[in-house]
């Protein structure tokens, strides 16, 4: 499954599948279900039909990393899709920042109020200039302090968002929400040298180039 000495993404997309595959006949189920392969590199996605009735499934691969919350995955991050190697298995944040979020609406009196605004942002500003993870990060880092997420407060809490965005762009500084947050909740767990690191500049790529930054900006 490796290219040289590093596991190879498309090698074990490869093995995965033709595992399921093999081993599909020994599931009961297997004479009245269809199941139908879709090629991916980075991926097993199948596809389980009878009749009308049909469902896809797309599996990932990761690595936990220790006993942490944080995992390299298979698929390549938003700026990586492209030019991505095979032997490529980029760092997600994805489980830390769930377990945050989890822990912020188990807090809050409005439990879905924060997701509202990431729905919003990332769906109907999609194509702004800005990922899903940017957005996410900026919710995440305005959540504080909780008393003042309430329903009423809905379109406040939408602005502090934007402000808080142009308050970024204008330093070209986003940090990093998991990585070398020292508020990050003790339940999420990082490996050490991770809670130390210095927080990487989400917008350091517009700082290096201010086409993009006056693009993003309009």
């Amino acid at each position: 499954l490796c290219t040289s000495s590093s596991l190879d993404v498309e090698k074990t997309s490869h093995w995965f599948c033709q595992l399921v595959r093999s081993s599909w006949l020994q599931v009961p189920q297997w004479h009245s279900w269809h199941l139908g392969f879709q090629p991916r590199n980075q991926s097993c996605r199948l596809q389980l039909s009878k009749g009308r009735e049909s469902l896809m499934v797309e599996m990932l691969f990761g690595v936990r990393q220790g006993d942490s919350d944080i995992f390299v995955v298979s698929q390549p991050t938003e700026a990586q899709k492209g030019s991505s190697s095979i032997t490529a298995w980029p760092e997600t944040y994805t489980v830390a920042e769930l377990k945050f979020f989890r822990q912020i609406t188990r807090q809050l009196l409005c439990e879905s109020l924060h997701l509202k605004c990431l729905q919003l942002f990332t769906c109907i500003l999609r194509g702004t200039g800005f990922s899903s993870s940017i957005w996410k990060t900026l919710v995440m880092h305005v959540l504080t302090p909780l008393s003042r997420w309430h329903r009423s407060a809905f379109a406040r809490r939408l602005w502090d968002i934007m402000a808080y965005l142009d308050h970024c762009l204008q330093l070209t500084h986003l940090e990093h929400f998991v990585l070398g947050n020292a508020r990050l909740p003790a339940e999420i767990s990082l490996l050490p040298p991770m809670r130390g690191l210095e927080p990487p500049n989400l917008f350091e790529h517009l700082a290096q180039d201010p086409a993009a930054l006056r693009e993003v900006r309009q």
